[in-house]
């Protein structure tokens, strides 16, 4: 937990949320020493992130002192670990709370080949290297050039059509419309230090390094975090049916550390050049490393943010949208031809300079701490707080 900052932590506008015992859920911001209460400015991560200009609201409260300190930052940063955590002490939760959890798929090239590769395989990791084999044979392996919904991406589906090869993923990898589901419920996602969940008949799934868009209601990307978009490959590749069931499991989100807002010193363009990095470290002494660039990503982040929510998609309390990785493990595990898989223990780290790092342990979702806090319960405290006119 200690690189969980930006290296640029001195500067950057972090906001999160606080586990205050005794209180509930706490909108704070972060900065590299103290953790602030943000409940004069705004009562949910939703609520603040329509305001006007977000980032100025935030930084006028941290001048003015009416952002009260709460918290060491490194103190609640040690106790957010889930294994460790003194649960009369604060911690930190996921950083977003009303907002739907969305997310685009198969984005990336590298990522669209594997959607495709579990489709023809059925979801049994063991033949995925001959089905690898055959179809890059078919459809080679740098579709970067083409655009998704360009005359271009036309004419590659009649010849893949004309050859057998059309997939569903290579439907919303380079046809008009990208793929945007529902990843998990509002206030559902697990913070960094948390345990993230793989479901239990799961035999064949992966992590997903992600940076997630935070948008308001208005449809304004006004920030960004990172996320684990926790995968189940087999019951996605058996069938495209069950994407609900691969994606929505308890504990299969994974959001944080903070949503760092949009400023003179971060922006758009700043995450259109992410690199994010991932490393798994397995209690049998499994190391698994690797990145995912948002430079190879094949549709802009707001053009996504735009398939999400606009005149056909409305989000009153807006959304956090993740956008996808490039990143599809192949490293064997278990044997030869076996790939990449999860075993329970494994620790996951998400990391980008700009965004800090989002750290999970993995358990099964049957294990993991129940999702219990909910919109209810989050209304209950404020107004308990006398917080709610």
């Amino acid at each position: 937990m200690k690189t969980s900052l930006p290296v640029d932590s001195d500067r950057a506008l972090l906001i999160g949320r606080l586990w205050l015992p005794g209180a509930g859920a706490t909108l704070v911001a972060v900065t590299e020493s103290t953790v602030h209460d943000l409940s004069t400015l705004a009562l949910t991560c939703s609520e603040l992130l329509d305001l006007t200009d977000a980032a100025a609201s935030v930084r006028q409260c941290l001048a003015d002192g009416s952002a009260k300190p709460l918290a060491s930052t490194a103190a609640v940063l040690a106790n957010s670990d889930e294994t460790s955590r003194d649960a009369q002490a604060p911690w930190f939760m996921g950083p977003c709370d009303l907002q739907a959890i969305k997310a685009a798929g198969v984005t990336f090239v590298a990522s669209m080949l594997e959607r495709v590769i579990e489709e023809q395989a059925r979801g049994d990791a063991s033949r995925a290297e001959a089905v690898r084999q055959a179809v890059v044979a078919v459809i080679g392996d740098n579709l970067r050039s083409v655009k998704p919904g360009s005359p271009e991406s036309a004419k590659l589906k009649e010849v893949l059509l004309a050859q057998g090869m059309w997939s569903q993923y290579l439907e919303v990898g380079i046809g008009p419309d990208a793929e945007i589901f529902t990843k998990a419920q509002p206030m559902s996602a697990v913070g960094s230090g948390s345990q993230v969940g793989i479901h239990p008949g799961s035999v064949w799934n992966n992590p997903e390094p992600e940076v997630v868009l935070a948008v308001n209601s208005r449809g304004t990307v006004v920030g960004a975090t990172l996320g684990n978009d926790v995968n189940l490959r087999d019951f996605e590749g058996r069938s495209a049916l069950l994407l609900g069931k691969a994606k929505d499991n308890n504990a299969s989100c994974a959001i944080g550390p903070f949503i760092r807002l949009f400023d003179a010193h971060f922006g758009i363009d700043d995450v259109r050049q992410c690199e994010l990095t991932l490393n798994v470290q397995g209690p049998e002494g499994f190391v698994m490393q690797g990145s995912s660039s948002l430079s190879q990503i094949s549709r802009d982040p707001f053009d996504l943010a735009s398939q999400a929510m606009g005149p056909c998609h409305q989000y009153p309390d807006g959304m956090m949208l993740f956008l996808g990785t490039m990143f599809a493990p192949t490293q064997d595990r278990h044997g030869p031809g076996q790939g990449f898989t999860h075993v329970v223990g494994d620790k996951v780290s998400v990391s980008t300079p700009l965004l800090g790092t989002l750290f999970n342990r993995v358990t099964t979702s049957d294990l993991a701490a129940p999702w219990t806090y909910g919109a209810r319960a989050l209304m209950r405290d404020l107004a308990r707080r006398g917080l709610l006119a």
